[in-house]
């Protein structure tokens, strides 16, 4: 269950009030689980207000009857079926050509909204903006239609994390930047969300949001909007808002929160709860349906996710909090501070030794004879060995004027050697484009300091912005050998992973789970060795730290790189 509430695929959980595991477990009949979804559903959500059926009421469908281990294309194995719900059903699978998890939301083709969910997700695939949960592939054949898209099992969502309170304001803030950013770059290319619920945003370990189900599920669900601009922007204000407080701005209770008092109207989040950002609160009004209106001043509400962009842009940048320390240990007391100090301490009382005679060679006759002994000793050696000698060793033995050979030094292996690098590519599995400076790669090791291959410059965080997990260069050494070390040097501290291929490996991978980590180091000259030589034809020098810029920003450049062998 755990790893089915952070994986990025359920749709059903999106449109609901309940929690995916909970929905997954009462969804088995879809009139029951619809009935449930349109008694439960907020009535001043902004999807309901956008949600609109042009034929009138649907009739009842049926999702597809398919079972664990049943393959689509004869590569997605299906795993676990999440969710089976209002004809369609989603299930957790298994990639078996890349070897990935995935997710697959699966309906039958004559569907009356099979048409628009492929029309979707074929446009949300050429968005490509990593912010968002990435489509992979959308198919039409045997009476079937189905959507494959990634899955995230290191990621959070939402609805888990208001569970355990409201976010502190430095993550709410960065929640309404990167979520208002990525729906208006959405837009700018014609596509909107239309059920941007706690559910459909996901936070990974590194502080990123992502974004599931962009366009895809209101085609499942059948919602269109006269205004989508507006109800995004309208959504992304909720969510702030319920990260800012654990409520959600409306009377009714929804996601697993509480609503607003009946009666009271749209309160401001600074008093719903005592302690919430001024400003956060003010953007979150702004982005509501109520005119703009703040608890101090009128502004402009803001109508499109670019306009909600700019306006968080604009406000002072929220700092994150200070870390905290662990307290001191318990301070210690000398013996003079414990009042010891000068007190007469007890003492061992002191007897008299008693005399020991003299053992008998300690006298001086003793003494004289010990002397005489050892030197009739010495003398009978030095003799003895002289006679025997003189026997063994024939006088005219040549092997006497020649001395022994010398014991020969025991052999070291030998240093290693630089390995010639063949050719070498920019790796971006990451970005919009997948590329990331390519024609100045190899400037990388080309042997000359002066010039470098570098990074796009990324704003806000040196994680990348933390838009994506890193970048790097795939050295292509032309055959395998044996990597004993790999040498990198940057501009300013950088942080560093060599990771290698497999053995066997004869292309290029493009994915970064083709790559094993070998070695880890941050610094501006570093040494990235592996536990022991690695054998490998491809070595990938991955970014997963940057520098500030010249431009106050953050950049990466790696002027040398040197592969040992």
């Amino acid at each position: 269950m755990a790893e089915r509430s952070t994986a990025a695929v359920d749709v059903a959980d999106n449109s609901g009030d309940d929690p995916l595991t909970a929905q997954a477990d009462t969804a088995a009949t879809d009139g029951v689980a619809e009935e449930r979804k349109t008694a439960e559903e907020p009535t001043g959500a902004p999807e309901q207000k956008a949600d609109e059926r042009k034929n009138g009421e649907q009739p009842t469908l049926t999702a597809p009857e398919l079972h664990s281990g049943h393959k689509l294309a004869r590569r997605y194995r299906l795993e676990e079926c999440v969710t089976r719900l209002d004809g369609f059903s989603s299930w957790r699978a298994v990639d078996e050509k890349l070897r990935r998890a995935v997710g697959v939301h699966l309906l039958p083709a004559d569907h009356p909204r099979a048409r628009s969910v492929l029309a979707a997700a074929r446009s949300a695939a050429l968005l490509g903006d990593p912010r968002f949960v990435q489509v992979l592939d959308a198919v039409e054949e045997n009476d079937l239609v189905y959507v494959v898209h990634e899955w995230l099992p290191d990621t959070t969502e939402l609805t888990a994390l208001l569970a355990d309170g409201p976010l502190q304001a430095h993550d709410a803030y960065q929640l309404v930047t990167q979520v208002s950013q990525a729906m208006a770059a959405a837009h700018r290319e014609g596509l909107a969300h239309l059920r941007l619920t706690p559910s459909a945003i996901l936070r990974s370990s590194t502080g990123q949001y992502r974004i599931r189900g962009l366009a895809v599920n209101a085609a499942l669900r059948g919602i269109t909007a006269e205004r989508p601009q507006r109800a995004d922007t309208e959504a992304v204000g909720a969510l702030l808002y319920a990260s800012l407080t654990q409520r959600w701005p409306y009377e009714n209770d929804a996601y697993g929160l509480s609503g607003l008092p009946k009666g009271v109207g749209l309160l401001p989040p600074d008093q719903v709860r005592a302690g919430v950002h001024r400003g956060l609160s003010e953007i979150a009004m702004r982005a509501l349906a109520n005119d703009g209106a703040t608890a101090s001043r009128q502004e402009p509400p803001c109508t499109t996710p670019d306009e909600l962009a700019k306006a968080v842009a604009a406000m002072p940048r929220v700092k994150p909090p200070e870390p905290e320390f662990p307290a001191p240990a318990e301070y210690q007391r000398t013996t003079y501070q414990q009042g010891t100090y000068g007190r007469p301490q007890p003492r061992p009382m002191v007897t008299q030794p008693l005399p020991v005679p003299p053992a008998p060679l300690e006298s001086r006759t003793g003494k004289a004879l010990k002397w005489a002994v050892g030197a009739l000793l010495i003398a009978a050696l030095g003799l003895g060995s002289w006679q025997i000698a003189d026997r063994l060793l024939p006088r005219d033995n040549p092997s006497t004027n020649n001395p022994a050979p010398a014991p020969q030094a025991e052999e070291k292996p030998a240093p290693p050697k630089p390995l010639t690098i063949a050719s070498a590519v920019d790796f971006d599995p990451f970005g919009d484009d997948g590329r990331e400076s390519p024609t100045d790669v190899p400037k990388a090791y080309d042997g000359d300091p002066a010039t470098y291959w570098q990074t796009m410059d990324y704003r806000g965080y040196s994680k990348f912005g933390n838009l994506k997990d890193g970048v790097g260069v795939i050295l292509d050494l032309g055959k395998e050998q044996e990597v004993d070390s790999v040498d990198v040097s940057f501009l300013g501290q950088t942080s560093v992973e060599l990771r290698t291929a497999a053995p066997g490996t004869s292309s290029t991978p493009t994915s970064l789970d083709a790559f094993t980590t070998q070695a880890k180091e941050t610094g501006s000259q570093v040494a990235l060795k592996p536990a022991k030589p690695v054998t490998t034809r491809y070595v990938l020098v991955w970014l997963t730290d940057l520098p500030v810029s010249e431009t106050g920003n953050y950049r990466g450049k790696v002027t040398e790189i040197k592969v040992m062998g």
